[in-house]
């Protein structure tokens, strides 16, 4: 297990590589950084903009290659990924949005798993009955919600709550308060920012492994070790949580896995609307400011967490 982990970290690793310098040549392709200072007052020489985005490795009157070979050394020696066009480091910016983005996917992504396996698990031992037909009718609905519309629809509650109760239970916008110290305090500050935007992306993300999960065990059910164990003496239930149940996750552990890489940086619209300074959020801004360093070391970040969704993945189905 573990030679084929390395091999498959080994293969994973030059794909990384492979991709992000791709994604170096291309997006110095099609951004201009020089666009940030066009509009500054008063204007900037074309000489000024050049000294300046010189410093900073991105002046487009430097041949590629060689940005790209400063590129590559500062971050093979110094695990330097460069500065964006107005001089803000690429890896504090990183460092800071994964942990918030961590913090909202983590929550996120467990809440939906246990509440998707526990329905689908729950459908598939009552097929076709109300409670089946219950919570297929909500899951469906809730896949077709736009994320925009969960995320203000959860707005909306929580205020009415504040209101009820005459105060601030739950924040909508931040993933903290200033000035609050001491770990419990500190803690309850986190709990509450944090609680609208998991809200938000569960009600959008169970209702796929619902779904994946309801469709696996029925899929299981009538195979001829479930029947044999129904055969044994075991209820349908029992079969299906004993036997059916470990190999119908197989699936259900892949789409985990790969959706991690995906809520990184596929969450932009919920991090925008609770303010959340989240990877999606940074995501976003690099393509607008036309920051060629953050947009490949966002690629990179995503690159890496697929590889180690896949490997997970791999644990997973062993």
């Amino acid at each position: 297990m573990l030679r084929y982990l390395l091999r498959r970290g080994a293969g994973w690793l030059a794909m990384i590589v492979v991709a992000t310098n791709l994604v170096y040549f291309l997006a110095n392709s099609f951004l201009d950084p020089r666009v940030n200072y066009l509009q500054l007052r008063p204007p900037r020489t074309d000489a000024e903009i050049a000294r300046s985005l010189g410093q900073y490795n991105l002046d487009s009157n430097v041949p590629v290659l060689e940005r790209w070979w400063i590129w590559v050394t500062g971050i093979v020696t110094r695990w330097d990924w460069g500065t964006s066009p107005i001089g803000d480091p690429v890896n504090a910016q990183v460092a800071f949005r994964v942990v918030v983005s961590g913090q909202l996917v983590f929550f996120s992504l467990l809440l939906s798993i246990v509440i998707g396996v526990a329905l689908g698990v729950y459908s598939a031992q009552r097929q076709y009955r109300l409670g089946d037909r219950a919570a297929q009718l909500t899951s469906v609905f809730t896949l077709n919600i736009p994320s925009a519309v969960a995320a203000l629809a959860v707005v909306f509650v929580a205020i009415a709550i504040n209101q009820g109760v005459g105060g601030t239970l739950f924040y909508v916008a931040g993933s903290e308060s200033p000035g609050v110290t001491g770990f419990w305090p500190l803690l309850l500050d986190r709990a509450q920012h944090l609680v609208l935007p998991t809200i938000s992306l569960l009600i959008i993300s169970y209702a796929g492994y619902h779904l994946l999960q309801r469709s696996m065990l029925l899929d299981v059910v009538n195979s001829d070790y479930v029947r044999t164990a129904r055969a044994k003496g075991l209820t349908r239930r029992q079969a299906i949580r004993r036997h059916g149940l470990r190999s119908s996750m197989i699936p259900v552990a892949t789409q985990v896995a790969f959706a991690i890489p995906a809520l990184f940086t596929g969450a932009v619209i919920t991090e925008k609307t609770f303010a959340w300074q989240g990877m999606g959020d940074y995501f976003i801004r690099t393509i607008s400011t036309n920051d060629i360093h953050g947009v490949v070391a966002t690629a990179a970040f995503g690159a890496v967490t697929t590889a180690v969704g896949a490997m997970l993945a791999d644990v997973a189905v062993v």
